[in-house]
């Protein structure tokens, strides 16, 4: 067996303090290099020996696991060892700047074994100062008088006897706590303990290949009651976004702007993320041509970040609906949906009304038909208007119901062009029982992009 031993510290020089994944998602990053990871005293423990070739050695690993530090800006030190406990013993001295025995495991000092911690100045009376002194005295007399454990961590450590460790395994859904180091009584406090769920979130969902479509932010009140009220036990916020994502700086601005306009009842002593919906991460496709590759903001994140900002039904965007009739034929709903039901609805719905063979449509439909000016019998919006495409009638005795007065309508539609705006959707309403034949008159319905 090969063991590598792991661990990180914060450097107290560094001008930006780093974020430090909790120590769970340390161990569902290294998951992604071996199966076999478990948490010993203060080290991450990766067993190798089954996987290193994979890797292309133990010296090629070892650079990969550096290169790929889950905490940029924290040091993260490592040491090898043919058992666990000589991993850790050798991850120990170099972090105190010590150098090796010639001789492993038997000139290691003692202090370097957790087991011999209880008993060092017992130990130190005795003459022992390395794991072969200690392993040399009688068996029988060294367990009556310290114990079985430390007779059984030196028998692991020299591989006589089998190591037994909790493995660490994937969870199925994201659902971290987080004791706060203090109380934060307001909202915008709790972004930099968020910082660090948000870090281990984004270490599970690269492993399980997925992306956060719904998140949930909550927190735990520190009173009961607060000004003669009863405070519920939680408050939470709720995060959306239009796409699965695994880029935690856009999630961290939501959270930022939904923190910005929240109010705690009372002071907050713990924080829990959650997800609430993932999906399948297709990985993001990129191309070769620069001007494909433009920086800054994608569209829906700007969206998003807008409607957390000003309210989600202060940004909207039009939606097709399934209707006969063309004032109706598009609706305005918030860009970001706080609820999946409603968003669902309005998917099934937009899917609905683009199954219609109405490719003449335009994608831009004015809430109400505006009446056009005539030059002589030709229609003018910002020119003269030069008809393309038409007609196409539509023509029902119960146009718009009661709402609308029950009247007949026969309409003629046409794709225009005008010399300032492009082309159009206009029509013509046809001779009726309300207009005498001589009384044409013509309407903008909508814009083509």
């Amino acid at each position: 067996m090969h063991w590598i031993a792991l661990r990180w510290s914060l450097d107290a020089d560094a001008p930006d303090a780093p974020v430090l994944p909790t120590p769970e998602a340390l161990g569902w990053w290294a998951l992604r290099y071996t199966p076999h990871v478990a948490w010993q005293d203060e080290a991450l423990m990766l067993e190798v020996s089954a996987c290193e070739r994979l890797w292309g050695g133990r010296s090629s690993l070892m650079r990969q696991l550096a290169h790929e530090n889950p905490a940029p800006g924290a040091v993260m030190r490592g040491a090898q060892g043919a058992t666990s406990l000589i991993a850790l013993a050798r991850l120990r001295l170099f972090e105190r700047n010590e150098s090796r025995p010639r001789d492993i495991p038997a000139g290691l000092p003692l202090d370097t074994l957790t087991a011999t911690r209880p008993h060092l100045d017992l130990l130190a009376r005795l003459g022992c100062r390395t794991w072969g002194e200690v392993a040399a005295l009688p068996r029988g007399g060294l367990t009556r008088r310290f114990g079985v454990e430390l007779r059984e961590a030196l028998d692991t450590a020299w591989g006589l006897r089998p190591e037994s460790h909790d493995w660490l395994t994937l969870p199925d859904v994201f659902e971290q706590k987080l004791e706060l180091p203090a109380l934060a009584e307001t909202a915008p406090e709790l972004m930099w303990s968020a910082n660090r769920l948000l870090a281990a979130l984004q270490i599970w969902l690269r492993a399980r290949q997925r992306g956060a479509r719904a998140l949930e932010l909550q927190w735990t009140l520190d009173l009961k009651r607060f000004n003669g009220v009863n405070l519920p036990p939680h408050q939470q916020v709720t995060v959306r976004t239009a796409e699965p994502t695994q880029d935690m700086a856009h999630l961290r601005r939501l959270l930022s702007e939904k923190l910005a306009l929240t109010t705690l009842a009372a002071p907050a002593s713990w924080l829990r993320l959650r997800t609430l919906e993932t999906d399948p991460w297709a990985g993001a496709s990129t191309s070769f041509l620069p001007e494909d590759n433009r920086k800054g903001d994608k569209l829906h994140e700007m969206v998003e970040r807008l409607s957390v900002r000003l309210g989600a039904h202060q940004v909207v965007v039009p939606a097709a609906q399934a209707d006969h009739r063309p004032e109706r034929k598009q609706a305005w709903r918030p860009a970001l949906q706080q609820d999946k039901a409603l968003a669902d609805k309005a998917g099934k719905q937009a899917k609905a009304a683009a199954l219609q063979p109405d490719a003449l449509y335009p994608p831009w439909l004015l809430p109400e038909p505006l009446l056009l000016e005539m030059d002589g019998e030709s229609p003018c919006y910002r020119g003269p208007l030069r008809k393309l495409v038409g007609p196409q009638r539509i023509e029902a005795g119960w146009w718009g119901g009661k709402e609308d007065g029950g009247q007949p309508a026969m309409r003629d539609y046409y794709v225009a062009e005008s010399p300032e705006a492009g082309l159009v959707w206009i029509f013509r309403e046809r001779p009726s029982a309300r207009f005498s034949p001589a009384e044409v008159r013509w309407y903008l319905q909508g814009f083509y992009a």
